[in-house]
């Protein structure tokens, strides 16, 4: 077991299923030491800050990541290659006047932290929006560099 699998494990982490791309497009892409993941969307449906509380939002942002770090984990079989969490751009179905897009994403930014260490500070978008597909209220994307081959 590595050291990140070992971190989960103590925190009591788990990694979903993968999630198969819905189109034409890869789960993931690798340029040099760049892995490019693919953008997911939650479970969760609907506008925060109208018919979905910020908290429960924050909750899918967390999980969201999750979806995100299991397919990092399919693409490169162990998730101690991830030399860095490098970017986050997370967009939030939100209603008119809701402005707490980043408090959201920090259910995703907290999880890569517990889950990486320090290695999981990245630099992040967090970006309101009036739609998103199949009207999801969290969609998100990540940019990992790799380590260690």
């Amino acid at each position: 077991m590595g050291n990140v699998a070992r971190r989960m494990a103590e925190l009591g982490i788990e990694l979903p299923a993968t999630r198969a791309p819905v189109a034409d497009y890869l789960a993931c892409k690798r340029s040099g030491d760049l892995l490019y993941v693919s953008a997911k969307v939650s479970d969760l449906r609907g506008s925060v800050g109208g018919d979905v509380t910020p908290e429960a939002a924050r909750a899918a942002a967390r999980a969201l990541a999750l979806v995100l770090v299991a397919n990092v984990l399919a693409e490169l079989g162990d998730l101690d290659r991830v030399a860095s969490v490098d970017r986050v751009r997370g967009f939030v179905r939100s209603a008119p006047g809701f402005g707490g897009q980043p408090g959201v994403m920090d259910g995703a930014s907290g999880v890569l932290v517990e889950i990486f260490g320090e290695a999981g500070r990245h630099a992040r978008t967090a970006t309101g929006t009036a739609e998103l597909p199949f009207g999801a209220a969290v969609q998100m994307d990540m940019v990992v560099r790799v380590g260690g081959g």
